[in-house]
Parts: structure tokens; sequence; C-alpha cells
């Protein structure tokens, strides 16, 4: 079928399979556990605040006729808490055949974590790259299981500066934005590379919504100190683009639909890849750069002290 035809309809029946989605109580995350819940999948809502992950849990299960939906707290911005939720659903599941990494932060002021990393660096791509290794061998031994990272079309403005992956010195948080999800891209680089190269099951693969209505903006802005700017990005993030339930459909198409190949990229189809159906999309060249893919994990390696199972590939 042609990825413009494709909706939430064509997904599959994934009954006895299980999807471990960060951020899922709001926004892109929530709709992507609506389909899969939907369609049969017992998932696992990642959500830094229990009760708000409550809260859209009792609205899905209002929802939808049948629905297999379990909480997880999970705090990308603390390692601590991030290890403590793997230790937790390893200890409660035997298979994972599909993690979503989808929970982000936008356009909030600088502040430094616990860890001692940039907040967005440290919550979009450094906490979801230690998740992903904690999970890893329980999606290997699920066999033909996904990793789908969500990434942003700000990916394009984004540089990583690899003396300072933590953000310690970078103060223009749009461009640490761009910089975490072009993190995002080159993690599912490196990944897949490395999955090939061990003759995995297990794919790798980005999506991105596009332009999407979305709490993130208002999210970022409540972290400052203004109200107006809080009032004004809410407004704006949550009145344009298109619906959330739209903007799911890439992340949606990436984890379930077949012939998906381990490395691709995943966008909407129209109008500069801010809306529409879901289909393959080119990332920027930056994106592409294997050697600063390798570098960036790395560099996250030694960060976080996370050790992938997985050898570097040639």
């Amino acid at each position: 079928m042609p990825p413009e035809a494709w909706s939430v309809d064509d997904i599959g029946d994934l009954t006895g399979k299980v999807a471990l989605i960060t951020g899922a109580n709001s926004g892109i995350g929530f709709e992507t556990a609506r389909a899969l819940a939907d369609h049969g999948a017992h998932v696992v809502m990642a959500c830094r605040d229990l009760q708000k992950a409550q809260r859209a849990a009792d609205k899905l299960e209002n929802d939808l006729d049948h629905s297999s939906l379990e909480l997880l707290a999970l705090d990308l911005s603390d390692l601590v808490a991030v290890r403590r939720a793997a230790e937790q659903f390893l200890a409660e599941h035997a298979r994972l055949d599909l993690l979503v990494n989808n929970a982000g932060v936008m356009g909030t002021p600088y502040r430094q974590t616990a860890d001692g990393f940039e907040l967005q660096m440290a919550t979009n791509h450094l906490g979801h790259f230690v998740l992903t290794g904690l999970l890893l061998d329980r999606l290997l031994t699920s066999g033909h299981s996904r990793v789908v990272t969500v990434s942003s079309q700000m990916h394009r403005y984004g540089r990583i500066a690899f003396d300072d992956v933590a953000g310690l010195t970078i103060r223009n948080t749009w461009q640490h934005y761009g910089a975490s999800k072009l993190a995002n891209l080159l993690f599912t680089a490196e990944l897949d590379r490395r999955l090939r190269a061990s003759g995995e099951t297990t794919i790798a693969v980005a999506a991105h919504p596009g332009w999407t209505r979305s709490n993130l903006f208002a999210t970022g802005a409540a972290l400052g100190n203004g109200r107006a700017r809080a009032r004004a990005t809410g407004t704006f993030g949550t009145h344009f683009g298109q619906a959330t339930a739209t903007g799911a459909l890439p992340i949606l198409y990436a984890a379930t639909a077949p012939g998906v190949e381990s490395g691709q990229f995943i966008g909407p189809s129209h109008a500069f890849q801010l809306f529409g159906p879901p289909r393959i999309v080119q990332p920027s060249k930056r994106a592409r750069n294997l050697a600063d893919a390798r570098r960036l994990w790395e560099s996250s390696e030694e960060l976080t002290g996370q050790r992938y199972s997985l050898a570097a590939a040639n």
C-alpha cells in the first residue's frame, strides 16, 4: 500500500505485543498510545508525571472498546530515574516489541540537570540513549522488534558541539533544541549500523510529526519566568498545525507498517514535510554523517556511563 494512503486503519493486529512509549500522557505520545492499544498491544505509558499519565490512561480506557495499559514513572532528565524505570520494566516484562522514544522538551530556558547536562539534550537524547541501552537485550530477545525515535524538522538547524555534547556552555535554547533533535537522528543511524553488523532482527527507525499542534511550546515556556512568553507560545503551539492524531501517523507508520527498514526516516509527505500522510523522507546532510553518528555515540557513552552490548560497526 502506498504511504500516501496509509492510516491507523492499516495497523495490523498487535495482540501479544508489548510497547513502551515515553511521554505517552499527551500530544503525539498519547495518540500513539491510543492507536497501539486500540489494535491490541499492551502499552506501557512511561511518563514523568504519573497523575497526568493516570488521567490520560483513564481517558483511553473510556474511549476505547478494549485496552491494556500500564503506567511507568520515568523522568528522562534524571539518569537515576531512567535506570530505576528500566529495572522495573525488566522485572515485570519478558518481552518488548516496540520502544517509542517520544518524550521531549522544547524551547526551555537554560537549565542543568542533576547529572550536569543541559535539560533539552538530557531529556531528548541522553535519557533515551540510556533507556534504549538498558532495554536493548529485551528488544533483541523479542525478535523483529523496533526502536522508533522521534525527531523534528528542527534537526536541520542543529549543530553538535562535540567538545560540549552535554551543553554546559550553550545558551541559545532553540539552537540546542535543534542539536538534540539532530542527535536523535545520529543516534538512530549508529544504532541501525550496529544492529545490522550484529545480524539482529531488531530495527532502528526515526520519525517526525511535521507541524503539529502540541503542548511542547507551552511546556518549554512554562519552565521559564515569563508568563507572557508561556501564554504566547502555548497559544501558538495549540492552535496552529495539523491535529496530533495526524502528526502521530509517521510515528505509527515507523512503528507498525510492513516493509519499514532499519535506518529509515518517516515524516509527512506534503508541504516541505509539514503536513500530510507519512512517507520515507530524507534527513539533513549532517544527520547522514556516519562519522558524527559514531562520535556522538561514543560521547554519549562517556557522559552517561551506558555501554551497549552491540559492537561498533566497521
